[in-house]
């Protein structure tokens, strides 16, 4: 039976381009921090029959019927995310990372309140406080900054600003930055102001669950995290919080924001949370930080400029205009062609436009998923170099292309099955 056969009748345009982004997939070194390859399980679960079933409200508690399967998948998933980080409650239902936050942030704010996360340009999020984001319009949102002599949390000074502008909430936890996260001093500060002690950990959950990165549970006492990236789960999202924020953030999510979960979803989150308490997972945490450290140290011998010198987690945030000559999107566009993906990404206290920023963000969880090592790092770093010196030499871009695709084949890519494309 050919792959795809239902597709192959119905639709045969979308199969070859399902199939497309497979190949894709394979036969290229992912370094978007924020992907990874979600297992096979994960993508049954995904896209089983579940997808048919609307199941407003919560588990014994819906506005339909036919519930019997679905209720428990769902308390499934509730019970090991609450294991999974040590707290009182969670809530699994929310669609992506962005709606989570607006809900935690819809259950203990009131509008006009302030909200105190990092910039975006120095590695916060959108949903942080930005202020073309509804987080910076519905919220007063007063940032704080990086140092900018290490490029690092200013601990001293975020608590200064705290002091100062009184938040109701403050929101620990990143998109672009490098370095671990020092929890206890965010307690600290949100126990002196009397703030709501938020921890985003969409970006390092599966290093916390792994044992690679602290953990900010049950120090704080609201946080989310998206499913995917290094949890290796699908698209979605989940809240935890300690038992004086749960009737609240439920309500926010259901009927605050959302209608009917993506059941569907909810099973593949379970099933990513059994997965991460296999000892095996602990282990790729770990290789996570190692490659990550390798890759880092192979880009300094080339003359990279890392953001605060290096990592200690999942990515690292690079300059390339002033010290290699290139800025990030012209970056971003030859490692493509190289066979390399990448994101051009700002770099704090530069003044370059989002769409040409100064700097590219990298990150290890695709490549650690699919087995590299330190070795591999090497190599890779090799190739960045090579590519971005040589970025209008179509001739060398497609030899790295060719040589990135034979180190890939030596590579499976968890949940994809290239027999299929006989």
């Amino acid at each position: 039976m050919s792959y795809l056969p239902a597709l192959q009748k119905t639709d045969p345009e979308i199969r070859d381009l399902i199939i497309g982004e497979e190949k894709r997939e394979w036969n290229t070194i992912r370094l978007i921090p924020s992907e990874n390859y979600a297992s096979s399980a994960v993508l049954e679960a995904s896209g089983s029959v579940l997808t048919n079933k609307y199941s407003e409200g919560y588990p014994g508690k819906r506005y339909y019927g036919g519930q019997e399967f679905t209720d428990k998948i769902e308390t499934i998933a509730i019970e090991r995310a609450k294991k999974a980080f040590g707290m009182d409650h969670a809530n699994v239902q929310p669609y992506s990372g962005s709606p989570a936050n607006m809900a935690v942030y819809r259950a203990v704010l009131q509008q006009g309140e302030t909200i105190m996360g990092l910039t975006l340009p120095h590695g916060g999020h959108l949903t942080h406080g930005w202020k073309v984001n509804f987080s910076g319009k519905i919220y007063h949102s007063a940032p704080y900054e990086l140092d900018p002599q290490t490029e690092m949390l200013n601990y001293d000074a975020i608590w200064k600003l705290a002091k100062e502008v009184k938040p109701k909430i403050i929101v620990a936890g990143y998109t672009a930055y490098p370095r671990t996260i020092h929890w206890e001093k965010f307690r600290e500060i949100c126990d002196d102001v009397g703030a709501v002690f938020h921890a985003d950990i969409s970006h390092i959950t599966g290093l916390i669950l792994g044992g690679a990165h602290p953990s900010p549970f049950p120090a704080a006492d609201t946080g989310i995290t998206t499913s995917h990236k290094s949890l290796r789960g699908p698209r979605g999202a989940l809240i935890v919080c300690k038992a004086q924020y749960a009737q609240a953030v439920d309500k926010a999510i259901m009927p605050g924001l959302q209608g009917g979960p993506h059941n569907q979803t909810t099973a593949a989150i379970a099933v990513a949370f059994k997965e991460a308490e296999k000892p095996e997972f602990k282990a790729y945490a770990g290789q996570i930080v190692k490659n990550a450290k390798a890759l880092a140290d192979r880009l300094l011998t080339h003359k990279f400029r890392l953001i605060s010198g290096g990592t200690d987690n999942h990515l690292i945030l690079m300059e390339t205009t002033k010290s290699k000559g290139i800025s990030g999107k012209d970056a971003s566009v030859a490692l493509e062609k190289a066979g390399i993906e990448a994101n051009m990404n700002t770099i704090p206290f530069d003044d370059s436009p989002p769409a040409n920023p100064a700097g590219i963000r990298i990150g290890t969880p695709c490549v650690t998923s699919r087995g590299m090592k330190e070795a591999e790092m090497a190599k890779i770093g090799d190739w960045m170099n090579e590519a971005v010196t040589h970025a209008t030499d179509e001739n060398a871009l497609a030899r790295i292309k060719g040589e990135v695709e034979e180190l890939c084949k030596s590579f499976p890519c968890p949940g994809i099955d290239p027999m299929h494309w006989a």
